[in-house]
């Protein structure tokens, strides 16, 4: 090699190293970036992993529609007994629909062998306490975070074990859900048992009964010192169950009415199929607080196909425009109760003043209230009182069922009681709320 050739070849490799090291000195510094969840297909089925906090080892299905929306709404549906996640999603038309309006649909799948979600342990029945409600939680948040869905609009709905699921979740996350859809279930708590067992055959008999304010108690129980909205819900229920029995489906609207604070009195009644018998509770429209549907002649497979598009109206997911606050709080109606009581050792007197505060005669009231616990009411003046305890109505006597506007009537009961001998605090005059002083 010529010394020529060598300084040349030199010189280069100089340039090169000069260059490189430029480039060293200006590349920006490698930073670990979280990694977002990557977005599952959409309109297929898809299992997705690692979603978070599991500890009872479910499996979690998505389904995306092709015209998901912005900031969509999110369904969870929960399957039943020896079911699955992929069983819900072909057994039930929520994916076609939510490939008509838009939104997610989360399918929990149990891994244990009964294929039963778990609703009866302690750990279940109690905010963060463990178990399924926990697992289904991290699928919702896995899903807002991927998806930036609106955390106003998340709705579940199940069948059997999924109905029950779905009682215990609305009272676990009253704070996640704005309302749920339960078909053929049982009250929040009433399959509890504290020996590992899975059945409670008392509940699911139909034995297990408890005044209103018993069962919203086991729910608020849930969630110590939670004061915000509560969820709305959809009970449905078939007469001839032989699996839950019929009875739970009443247990349900004694326990949903009083967390929901409204009377257990229907607010309106009606037949949409023939064989239905539906009630509404706290308010007359599709997003009543509290509605039922009672189909006669019907055993546990309550749920058939056209439900969930009924599913959908209640929780205002069907393009009719965005559902209400979920619990909103109640406003004055045209009336004003003042109530107090007079006590003694185990009993009290109550004396009760209704107001119609309104601009037109009211022609026949029923009053109602929810009596504290403990108290039993052993006689009655002014009205008839049903039933003794728990969420009570007072229908007027024949003489004073008329109120003209501004026209006030006292009426009263006396009551045993086992320590707390408060007045009621809440009144709904013909199902409407009355102001309270």
């Amino acid at each position: 090699m010529s010394d020529s050739l060598g300084r040349a070849l030199r010189s280069l490799f100089g340039a090169v190293l000069l260059l490189l090291a430029a480039a060293l000195l200006t590349a920006p510094t490698a930073v670990a970036r979280p990694q977002a969840a990557a977005p599952v297909p959409a309109a297929t089925l898809t299992e997705v992993t690692g979603f978070g906090t599991n500890p009872s080892n479910l499996q979690m299905y998505l389904y995306v529609p092709v015209n998901v929306t912005a900031r969509p709404a999110v369904l969870v549906a929960v399957h039943y007994c020896t079911g699955s996640g992929p069983a819900m999603y072909n057994g039930t038309e929520y994916a076609r629909l939510a490939d008509r309006y838009g939104f997610i649909v989360v399918y929990p799948s149990v891994t244990r062998s009964s294929k039963c979600f778990d609703v009866s342990s302690p750990q279940a029945l109690r905010r963060g306490g463990g178990s399924d409600p926990v697992g289904i939680k991290s699928m919702i948040d896995w899903t807002v975070r991927t998806y930036s869905a609106d955390t106003g609009r998340i709705f579940v709905t199940g069948v059997s074990s999924g109905a029950m699921m779905t009682n215990v979740l609305l009272g676990d996350y009253p704070d996640v859900f704005a309302a749920g859809a339960a078909f053929a279930g049982v009250p929040f708590g009433c399959f509890a048992t504290t020996d590992g067992s899975e059945w409670n055959s008392k509940c699911a008999g139909g034995t297990v009964i408890h005044t209103p304010q018993e069962w919203g108690n086991l729910v608020r129980n849930a969630y110590p010192g939670y004061t915000g909205p509560r969820p709305r819900m959809q009970v449905w229920h078939g007469t001839q169950d032989d699996t839950l029995r019929y009875p739970n489906f009443g247990e349900e609207i004694k326990q949903w009415t009083n967390v929901k604070g409204v009377s257990q009195t229907p607010a309106a009644t009606d037949s949409p199929v023939s064989g239905w018998t539906r009630t509404r509770y706290g308010a007359t429209g599709d997003r009543a607080p509290v509605e039922a549907i009672s189909v006669q002649g019907v055993g546990h497979g309550v749920y058939s196909n056209g439900m969930g598009a009924r599913v959908l109206k209640f929780f205002g997911l069907d393009g009719s425009g965005p559902a209400p606050d979920p619990d909103p709080q109640p406003q004055p109606g045209a009336c004003r109760v003042t109530a107090s009581t007079s006590a003694w050792s185990t009993g009290l007197t109550a004396s009760l003043t209704l107001t119609n505060t309104g601009a037109s005669a009211v022609d026949g009231w029923k009053l109602g209230f929810t009596l504290p616990a403990g108290q039993t009411i052993t006689s009655g003046w002014g009205a008839t009182y049903a039933p003794a305890s728990g969420a009570v109505t007072a229908t007027n006597s024949a003489y004073d069922g008329t109120l003209a506007p501004n026209a006030s009537v006292s009426i009263g009961y006396q009551a045993n009681h086992a320590g707390n001998s408060a007045a009621p605090g809440a009144f709904t005059l013909n199902g409407a709320t009355c102001a309270a002083s």
